[in-house]
């Protein structure tokens, strides 16, 4: 009987991470499936110590599956970035005060009878309107999305969906691919949420949001944004600019 060929398996972020683990590591090894297919697809070798202990070293083809997780990781959170600024600098030119990467406390209803939960969330960007008056704050939550994978992976996180919509307006910022294709469809976001979708290199509402559950902010939101430090405004540059003159 002719032997097997067993097939490569499908390598995703799991195995990159297990082999930056083995890499920093002294490379113990875990005997579970993971490793398995690292060590068929010869991206790990066992090393046998001195003293008899078996290890494991990540191979010059691991290491270049590492370096190449690294670039796209790199990328991808460049082009995160860019659209998280656009959006912020878009939200302070129609007036508002807007503030990127906040940690909020936020309430979520709990299951069942169960009394609804306090949780920690951390928008893309948050927003509320230049205003002294603070039923009128109006405040909305951006999430911003540039991968359809993260953005699959974030429409099954129905808690942190329901923590944006507890602090106002929530919307869903969607990015482009490669090929400038839109990465989802408005109708794949839930319908309390608006789309904002990036066409012909301009944000475009796909979608408005639902009005806000929410007009005022709770104390502890108040006091998150005293502590940090919102966007700059196109006045505050100005500003500068000034001050530069002076001398």
């Amino acid at each position: 009987m002719a032997a097997l060929s067993p097939a490569m398996p499908a390598l995703g972020r799991a195995h990159a991470r297990r082999l930056r683990d083995v890499y920093r590591s002294a490379g113990w090894p875990c005997q579970d499936p993971l490793e398995i297919e690292l060590l068929a697809c010869g991206l790990l070798e066992r090393v046998l110590s001195p003293g008899g202990h078996e290890a494991l070293r990540v191979t010059p083809d691991g290491l270049q599956l590492v370096a190449a997780t690294l670039r796209d990781n790199r990328a991808r959170l460049s082009a995160h970035e860019a659209l998280v600024e656009r959006v912020a600098r878009e939200m302070v030119r129609a007036g508002r005060v807007a503030w990127r990467g906040l940690s909020l406390r936020a309430q979520v209803p709990g299951e069942a009878d169960a009394a609804a939960q306090w949780c920690m969330c951390k928008p893309d960007v948050f927003s509320i309107r230049n205003t002294s008056v603070a039923e009128y704050v109006e405040p909305v939550v951006h999430e911003v999305k540039v991968r359809r994978s993260d953005l699959l992976s974030d429409l099954r996180q129905a808690a942190k969906r329901a923590a944006y919509l507890d602090l106002g307006e929530c919307w869903y910022v969607l990015g482009a691919d490669a090929k400038g294709r839109c990465i989802g469809a408005p109708d794949e976001i839930p319908a309390g949420c608006g789309v904002l979708v990036v066409e012909n290199g301009r944000l475009v509402v796909a979608r408005p949001a639902a009005r806000p559950r929410r007009a005022e902010l709770p104390f502890g939101v108040w006091m998150a944004l005293a502590k940090a430090t919102p966007v700059a405004g196109l006045d505050e540059d100005a500003q500068g600019l000034l001050a530069a003159n002076d001398g």
